[in-house]
């Protein structure tokens, strides 16, 4: 089973919002799909209970110790703060940790020192973990984007793409949506800006 983790110590950097759609973009390629809660607020629980069961199906996890015998991918949603011993166990779990980033200089800062922590644990350092960055709420060439890459060019880290804000995200998840639960018609601008992170979620 393959496991992906999004991941990011300051809260409101849109973890949430990737992780659900993230886990729908997966089932809606026929995979089998678990997802595992780990945040205070537990809204991508929430968001789960919200999903109606025509959709592809997305199993519940509660704890770490459940099993999710009949999953291909299972994504977690850390809790903010995840850092010490707790990231190095998470660590150890994975292999894909996706860190998004809001668009702010000081979230921006906060998150350099949480990569520059991830890229030195041995895992990654060895290739065993995969690590990408995605600008939440950010548009490519504006003065963040370009923060952020500057940043992240100290680091050898990939930015696997920009989510601008749009509303669409903000609809589908009160049906338990994602933006691959749409009519693509809806969705056809956003879906755009996935399609690097796509290419990088495939690549084994």
């Amino acid at each position: 089973m393959q496991t992906i983790l999004i991941a990011n110590p300051k809260g409101g950097s849109g973890k949430t919002t990737l992780s659900t759609n993230i886990a729908g973009y997966l089932a809606s390629t026929g995979r089998h799909v678990a997802m595992l809660d780990l945040d205070r607020q537990k809204s991508a629980n929430l968001w789960l209970a919200q999903r109606d069961s025509s959709l592809p199906i997305i199993w519940p996890m509660h704890t770490e110790q459940e099993k999710a015998e009949h999953a291909d991918v299972l994504v977690i949603d850390s809790p903010a703060g995840l850092h010490g011993k707790n990231l190095d166990h998470a660590i150890k779990l994975v292999e894909k940790i996706i860190v998004p980033i809001a668009p702010s200089l000081f979230d921006i800062q906060a998150s350099y020192d949480f990569l520059r922590a991830l890229s030195e644990e041995k895992a990654a350092r060895k290739g065993r973990v995969q690590i990408g960055v995605v600008g939440m709420r950010m548009a490519p060439r504006t003065r963040a984007a370009a923060t952020l890459e500057q940043f992240l060019g100290q680091l050898d880290l990939p930015v696997l793409g920009y989510l601008r804000e749009a509303q669409v995200y903000v609809n589908a998840a009160f049906e338990g949506k994602s933006l691959f639960d749409v009519p693509p018609h809806l969705a056809a601008h956003d879906l755009v800006q996935w399609e690097d992170l796509i290419k990088w979620l495939e690549d084994r």
